[in-house]
Formats: C-alpha cells, structure tokens, sequence
C-alpha cells in the first residue's frame, strides 16, 4: 500500500504541470463540458501508465524503439498540436458568440477523444527515462516483481486520473458562469498556446 501511494503522488505530480495536453483538457472541459474533458483526462493517465509500465518492467526493446524513432514521433505531435490550435481558432472566429452555439456539439465521439489522447501523450519518448528514475528510487531491494510493478503502474495512473478529475470537476462547474466574450478570449488563448506548443514540438523534430 505505501508502494501505491508513493507512485500515486508521482504519478499526480507527473500530471500536474500545464503543457499542450493540459491546455487541451482544459479547453475541452471548458467548451465540451465535463465527458470530453474526463475523456481527454482519461487518455492523458493512459498513456503515463503505459509507459510506467515499460519503465517498472524494463521493457528495453520497447524503450530502445521509443527513443529511437523519438525525432518522427515529436513531428507526429507537432503537427497534431498545429492542426489543433489552428482548428480552435478557425472555428471560433466562424461561430457566432452565443453561448448555445459554443455549447453545441462539434466534439468528436468520446472513444475517439480518449483514443487521440493516449495517442498524443505517447508521442513523448523521454517520459520514458523520468519515469525509470522515478521506479529506480521506489524499487525494492532487487528490483520490482510482477506485483510491485502492477501497484506501482495503477497507482500512477491513480495519480495522474485524480488530478485529471479534480480539474475537470472544477472547469466544469465553472463553465456556464463565463459569459460568451470570455469564452472567445479563452479560444483565442488556447488556440495560440497550442500553436506555440506545436510548433516547439516540430522544432524538436528538426
């Protein structure tokens, strides 16, 4: 059990810090409501899991594949992040400011929404390497056996899920008190960062 906590609050940590999918949970939380959000969220502990999984069970091929391909990998992210912030922008300015119009449901389907965020965070190779110094000072003496490796992966995800919750619990609620002009400033804003963001990513990839 103090295995699970311990790897619950890195997990919550890892999570914490605001980035593209961050923003991207937020906004979709913001302008979809709370099932896009939580979906997004979903996606996001997934693939932090997915790769503490790797990382706990020392998966070398699979890290060594990563790592290696990590340069196509942050082009693959860079280009979904632009295409994404210029989408958010572009839609915005089409739609009229009227709340039911933002409300209005161009979300895609919830499966897909959770499916392209796991995707988008696996598309960060390095996690791989925090997530190995992370298990490195919570392993055992000789190393994690298939249990530890398990409780030590669900409570990242935990972790991370709880954070995720937390935020769209509160974005949620907040939603339907932003009047129509904050809403377009908070478009604007996102859809700028997460150009920057991708970007930054592309640059990476050079």
């Amino acid at each position: 059990m103090l295995l699970f906590l311990k790897a619950m609050g890195f997990g919550l940590a890892v999570a914490a810090p605001v980035g593209p999918m961050s923003l991207l949970c937020m906004r979709r939380s913001l302008a979809q409501g709370a099932r896009m959000g939580l979906a997004t969220g979903a996606g996001i502990a997934t693939g932090d899991a997915a790769y503490a999984l790797v990382a706990a069970l020392g998966l070398a091929g699979v890290s060594h594949f990563m790592l290696a391909h990590e340069r196509p990998l942050h082009l693959a992210a860079g280009l979904f992040l632009l295409y994404l912030g210029l989408r958010t922008l572009c839609a915005r300015a089409a739609e009229t400011p009227a709340i039911p119009a933002y409300e209005g449901s161009r979300a895609r389907p919830v499966g897909s929404t959770y499916a392209g965020s796991v995707l988008l965070t696996l598309t960060n190779p390095p996690t791989i390497i925090m997530f190995a110094a992370i298990f490195a000072s919570l392993a055992p003496p000789g190393g994690f056996a298939l249990h530890a490796a398990v409780l030590t992966v669900g409570g990242v995800f935990a972790g991370s899920a709880l954070w995720w919750c937390g935020l769209v619990a509160v974005l949620s609620s907040a939603r339907h008190a932003i009047g129509p002009r904050a809403r377009r400033w908070i478009d604007r804003i996102a859809g700028v960062t997460l150009v920057a963001f991708g970007v930054a990513e592309i640059r990476r990839a050079l």
